[in-house]
Formats: C-alpha cells, structure tokens, sequence
C-alpha cells in the first residue's frame, strides 16, 4: 500500500491555506466535521450556476439533469456501501435525521414494552430520538457499559438481549474515544434474539470501508460533512424488507403516489421517506466526495490516520498532568484528552491562538462523560489531510500552554 501524498492531498483543500492569528491552520476538529476538497466546492457552485432546478418534477432539461445526478449519486452511494438495491437509499439531512427517521417510522411498529439497547458512548441523536419514542410508547431503554479504556461490555450486553429487545442502536466508531465497537458481532448477536440494529456510522465512514451486507446491518446512518463532501446532506440506508413495513417519516409532495380527501397512496421506495424537495445540489456534490474517497484510498488514509495518531498518543503521554481517554485497542484517530484539572474550554482557546482548531466541551455525549467522571474534555482528530509536522507544532503548543494551566 503506497503512503498518502499529503501534500497533493493539501493542495486539493482551499480552507488549509488559512492563517488564524498570525499561524498556519492546524485543523484537527474532524469528529465534527472535515474539510472540503476542491471537486465537491466546485459541483456545489456548478450546481447552482449552471442546473438548479426541482428534481423529478420536471420534463424540460435542467429538471432532468438534476434528477440524473441525483439519482447517479444514489445508485453510487449505494454501490459504495454494498447495498442491494439503490432504493435502500434514503437521502436525509445528516445523521441525526436518518436516527429520528428509524426511531419514528421503525418505532411505529413497536408495542408497549418492548426493549431498546443503546450504549453508554451513543452520541446524544441516537439517545434523545429513543427516549421521545420510549416515553411515547411505553418503551424500556437499556444501556451496555464500558470498561475504562473504552471498550463495551459484550457479555453484558448478550445478557440484555430477549425476547422482547426490538431494536439495538450503537455507534459504530465513538466520537469522544475513537472506540471502534464489535458491530458485526454485535449484529448478529441481536439477530439471533430477533431485533434489528441501526449502526451510527457518522465516524466510520471516512474512515473505514463500509459492507452494509457483510455486517448485515438493518440501518446504516452518516453524514456527508464528515466525508469531505457538503453540509445538510445525510444518508439512511435501510434493509428493503423492512423499508417496506415501515410507514412514512414525513408527509408532503415527492413522498406520493395519488392524493385525495378520501386517501394517499404513498410513493415506492425510496421516495416513501423523502418528502419535499431534497438538496439536490448537496447530493451531486456528496458524489464527489465519494468519488474523491475512493480515488484517495479510504485504507490509505485510515493507515496514516492509525500512524498519526500512535506517533501523537506517544507524545502526548510525556507531558506532565496529561490525561487522555479512551485507550481501546485498534480504536480510530480521536485523542480526547484533559491537561490536569483545567477547564476543556481554557484549552481549546488557548490552543486556538496558536492557530490549533480543536473541539471542546461534552461532544453531545453527556452520559459518556458522566461515566468518565469529567464535565468535558478537549478533541483533537485526525484526517487524510493531517501532517506529522503539524502533529510536532501539537504537542509543541501543548507543552508551552500546560504550565499555564496548571
């Protein structure tokens, strides 16, 4: 496997270019969201300039070329995933919408009782959805724990699953850790007890290669800004059998076959649960941001990723009062970390004036934190486009601020 060429890598990223107070951009807020490569900048600014028109509502031309790439990006998304058929895919707005969708339409088939697992590392959209639905429907949550490096408590959850569990809900990769969770395993662990499992995979799909079949996932959720593609664009796929069952997300046009007074006959899939018009212009450029993935190597860059992070983990540890969390084996390239007792937020901005762009604070996982025994902590996280020498000018800027926050 030949190495990233992050220098032509950087060149394809207008925003690296940037100076904030008077330093060169180190940006490691990537959990969060990525930057955006040149091609995906350029099918947003194409879309707007030279084909903006509504999807499958149209017979004159720009009508039909929006409908023609939205479509293609469906047909690749889903090639991208493994999937079966392209009508698994559902367009959303990100991940927190492809959870809420499941949670409502899949949750409509659920009766008083019945049993929903989460993990105590969920991010608050796939907590908050299960909690409306369970205190709806008279729902009981269960949630797996942890050890202290992070890693889930199989034998725990095995012992939660019955006859009465419908759905597990886990984050493939924790925001706040870098855990990178058993999910196949987990998978068919709650197939054998007849519940299906929804993967958050918002922080695995830049990262890894994705089989929705050879996990045997019911749901797969992400979000194209932490894909290097556009902001507001989300995917849901979902298995057709169960796709069909459920009923729609939301009413309005697209999602329809007939309306009348007397009745609506709803739309095929997966148009079903895509009510209203889609960003069209975000879903071609999502496209790109695929295409980019592909072309880059997402094994090449979960390899430097993994080198990275190993060589600014070791580094890390040397300095006095450094805390870090979560020390999983194989876990992704998110160092969450506290310098001694200082406040997160003190870091992050001392940090920032020294050009660094971190994430700071509980990272919409409240209950993980609450576990850890911390209010917050700082987040640096790797991509693609990250140096070593910019993880050298890290732990430079950490070794000068730690005796301030002593």
């Amino acid at each position: 496997m030949t190495a990233l060429d992050t220098a032509d890598i950087r060149r394809q990223f207008p925003a690296l270019g940037r100076k904030i107070y008077g330093h060169e951009l180190i940006y490691l807020d990537n959990t969060a969201t990525t930057q955006t490569p040149s091609p995906v900048i350029d099918a947003i600014r194409d879309g707007y300039l030279d084909s903006k028109a509504n999807v499958h509502r149209g017979v004159h031309t720009l009508s039909q070329e929006a409908t023609a790439r939205q479509e293609a990006t469906r047909e690749l998304v889903a090639r991208y995933l493994g999937a079966d058929d392209s009508a698994e895919v559902i367009f959303t707005r990100g991940t927190t919408e492809s959870i809420n969708l499941v949670a409502s339409s899949y949750g409509a088939l659920m009766n008083e009782g019945d049993e929903i697992v989460l993990t105590v590392m969920e991010h608050h959209s796939n907590i908050v959805p299960w909690q409306l639905l369970a205190e709806h429907r008279g729902l009981k949550i269960r949630v797996v724990g942890m050890d202290d490096r992070g890693v889930l408590d199989l034998d725990a959850f095995r012992s939660m699953l019955n006859e009465r569990t419908r759905i597990v809900a886990v984050t493939h990769v924790s925001n706040v850790l870098g855990t990178v969770n058993p999910v196949a395993e987990m998978i068919a662990e709650a197939h054998k007890a007849g519940a299906a499992v929804l993967v958050d995979g918002a922080q695995a799909i830049a990262h890894t290669k994705i089989d929705v079949k050879a996990l045997d996932a019911d749901f797969y959720a992400f979000s194209s800004h932490k894909m290097y593609g556009p902001c507001g664009i989300g995917v849901l796929y979902g298995r057709r059998e169960l796709l069909e069952k459920m009923p729609p997300y939301q009413g309005g046009g697209e999602m329809i076959k007939t309306v009348s007074f007397g009745g609506t006959v709803f739309a095929d899939l997966p148009f079903k649960f895509e009510a209203g018009t889609p960003d069209f212009v975000g879903i071609a450029a999502l496209a790109k941001a695929v295409e980019w993935l592909e072309a880059t190597g997402v094994e090449r860059i979960a390899a430097h990723e993994e080198q990275l992070l190993e060589y600014t983990t070791e580094r890390m540890a040397e300095i006095e009062g450094m805390r870090i969390f979560g020390t999983a084996p194989g876990k992704s390239a998110i160092i969450s970390f506290l310098i001694g007792n200082a406040h997160s937020y003190d870091t992050g901005l001392l940090l920032d004036k020294l050009g660094i762009a971190v994430r700071t604070g509980h990272h919409c996982a409240q209950p993980l934190m609450e576990r850890l025994g911390v209010s917050g902590t700082v987040r640096a996280s790797m991509a693609a486009y990250n140096t070593f020498e910019e993880a050298d000018a890290f732990i430079g800027a950490l070794c000068r601020i730690a005796p301030m926050l002593a």
